[in-house]
């Protein structure tokens, strides 16, 4: 295992800061491998999200067929264009990179892992330049803040409790400010957001008309709003809904909605 936080030195700034927006595989696998139409979607989806400017990928071994099909789409584009990060399933690190690599057709930029046995692999992996750095994934922001401190990270993925309507990983983006990882947030267009399920996202979304931004947009932009926040995470199924969430990334949020005092109550 990795040294303990207390001989970790801390670094000023992150060492490897993925592209701000990412487009999330995990509907782009589908559920029957044979699926050409399913393919040539998800292929197209990626191709969007390429042609909106997003540069960073994001799959996994476990998104079904998501990875041949992302593969297909960037093998197309200059490599030194984009990032990929996929994730480790199963015991052996070094053998799920290598076919995580086979499946893509290309070479793993970034490898997130959940569990604490693979590190010491995947450590070794980036020594030798096999990928370019080391993350960590978790829906539960405490098991990433113990990992942060444990083990010497370039990146963590947080699936959850980062967004407008739930901020409790805030103290895990301070460690990780202060110890100089990145963090990419997904998850952040839930249905409250998508759909005003609950009276705070309905009022949320009252004060965000009052300066022209919609709750999709403003929930985009926040998590950026911590210094520690790299990127985010966009899950997209089809070209249409990758071009309607990159045309919001791309509308500006006015400085003095963050400042409203309303919305300020609203996020306490």
């Amino acid at each position: 295992m990795a040294a303990p936080s207390q001989v970790l030195a801390p670094r000023t700034t992150a060492r490897f800061r993925p592209p701000r927006f990412g487009l999330g595989g995990s509907h782009l696998g589908g559920q029957d491998p044979g699926d050409e139409t399913a393919a040539e979607t998800a292929v197209a989806t990626v191709d969007a999200a390429y042609q909106a400017g997003i540069r960073f990928f994001d799959t996994s071994p476990a998104y079904g067929e998501s990875e041949r099909r992302l593969g297909t789409a960037l093998q197309r584009r200059p490599r030194g264009e984009f990032l990929v990060s996929t994730k480790v399933v199963g015991a052996d690190a070094e053998d799920s990179v290598r076919a995580s690599s086979e499946r893509l057709g290309l070479a793993v930029d970034l490898v997130f892992a959940q569990d604490d046995a693979t590190y010491p692999v995947l450590d070794r992996l980036r020594r030798d330049g096999v990928v370019k750095a080391l993350g960590a994934v978790s829906d539960d922001w405490r098991e990433l803040d113990r990992l942060v401190r444990d083990v010497d990270l370039d990146c963590v993925l947080l699936t959850a409790q980062y967004e407008l309507l739930d901020q409790s990983a805030r103290p895990l983006l301070d460690r990780c400010l202060a110890r100089g990882v990145s963090a990419v947030v997904s998850g952040v267009l839930t249905p409250q957001v998508l759909h005003m399920e609950t009276v705070q996202a309905r009022r949320l979304s009252a004060v965000c008309e009052r300066y022209g931004v919609s709750l999709p947009q403003a929930a985009l932009a926040f998590p950026s709003r911590h210094s520690a926040v790299t990127s985010v995470l966009i899950a997209a199924s089809s070209p249409a809904e990758i071009r309607a969430d990159a045309a919001l990334v791309r509308q500006p949020v006015p400085e003095r909605l963050w400042k409203d005092p309303e919305l300020l109550r609203l996020l306490s």
